[in-house]
């Protein structure tokens, strides 16, 4: 399958907002709860937002009332609107399935970095 595309992010100061994109292949996205991960230098990749094919969405602990994902099925995209970012948040976003099985190869994904 063809990796899915990260963009949007950048740096910013703490408090600040980004907006994250990603477009991926209907393949991966349709039908398929997607996710937006991250990975801080030194740590283990984490799921941080998932979003289901009809719109649910959940969050981890760590970004929740901040974070918010959505997606456009008639697009192929997904998104991630990101306020009061901390520096605790930078890292390195990717997007994918959230089902191991369904799951494309881990595209270039996006830097944030979050200053103080």
């Amino acid at each position: 399958q063809v990796q899915p595309v990260e963009s949007g992010g950048g740096l910013v100061q703490a408090g600040g907002s980004l907006r994250l994109s990603c477009a991926a292949t209907g393949s991966i996205i349709s039908g398929n709860a997607m996710g937006w991960f991250r990975q801080a230098p030194g740590k283990q990749r984490e799921l941080v937002a998932t979003i289901t094919s009809g719109g649910s969405t959940g969050y981890a602990d760590s970004v929740k009332g901040r974070f918010g994902i959505s997606r456009d099925n008639a697009k192929n995209t997904m998104y991630l609107q990101m306020n009061n970012l901390k520096p605790d948040d930078t890292a390195v976003y990717y997007c994918n399935a959230v089902s191991v099985g369904r799951r494309a190869d881990w595209g270039q994904g996006t830097q944030v970095t979050v200053s103080s």
